[in-house]
């Protein structure tokens, strides 16, 4: 279950869970259906993705564009392209982003042309984005697969976001603020996943972009 701030529960497949068969690598098919990893910050959404495309590089995961400082390990290109305010300004005017959105002082976007190739390729296509990205691309591809990924609690979630020491404790309370109404989304969402294991997780990742294929 993925427990709310609030103590609510909501309906969900732990990682660890059973599993619906078909959970071996995609296979490239002549349509795909895209799929979205969504989740507050802090819940491991990077970590599922860096997972996945270390095990599955069948899988293709877009690589978003943000204005955000590089993080120590980080390489551009490779977890984020990263842009200046004016380079990602040009993007958004020009319609070249599919998605995109301001958190905690910086932008974040998705670029177009990308993922519309993949996905006419039959490629399995996967993009890790926030709520409000993840709203826009229902908004434009309604047959879009939106996965939540949630913590086991509202307790774990504070534990990781205050455990990065990168950030400042503004940015953190901003995050928390945030991921209160994030989590109050998911049923927004056509499956939820409770990452307790990052393993387990990208196995029922994996599980059910098989299954929209």
């Amino acid at each position: 279950m993925a427990v709310s701030p609030g103590g609510k529960s909501s309906e969900a497949v732990a990682a660890g869970g059973a599993a619906p068969s078909g959970a071996g690598a995609p296979a490239a098919r002549r349509h795909s259906r895209l799929t979205v990893l969504s989740g507050p910050s802090g819940v491991g959404k990077s970590t599922v993705a860096a997972e996945l495309r270390r095990r599955h590089p069948d899988i293709w995961i877009s690589v978003s564009v943000t204005t955000r400082k590089p993080r120590p390990g980080e390489v551009d290109g490779r977890e984020y392209r990263f842009v200046d305010e004016r380079e990602f300004d040009r993007l958004v005017a020009s319609g070249e982003l599919l998605e995109w959105a301001e958190f905690a002082g910086s932008k974040y976007g998705t670029p177009r042309e990308p993922v519309r190739r993949r996905i006419g390729q039959g490629l399995p296509t996967l993009l890790e984005i926030d709520l409000v990205g993840a709203r826009q691309v229902r908004k434009s591809m309604e047959d879009a697969v939106l996965v939540f990924l949630a913590p086991p609690s509202w307790e774990e979630l504070v534990r990781r976001l205050t455990g990065r020491g990168t950030e400042s404790a503004e940015v953190i309370e901003r995050r928390l603020d945030v991921a209160r109404q994030e989590l109050a989304a998911a049923g927004e969402f056509d499956h939820t996943l409770v990452n307790t294991s990052v393993e387990e997780v990208c196995r029922q990742m994996v599980t059910l972009i098989n299954s929209y294929q």
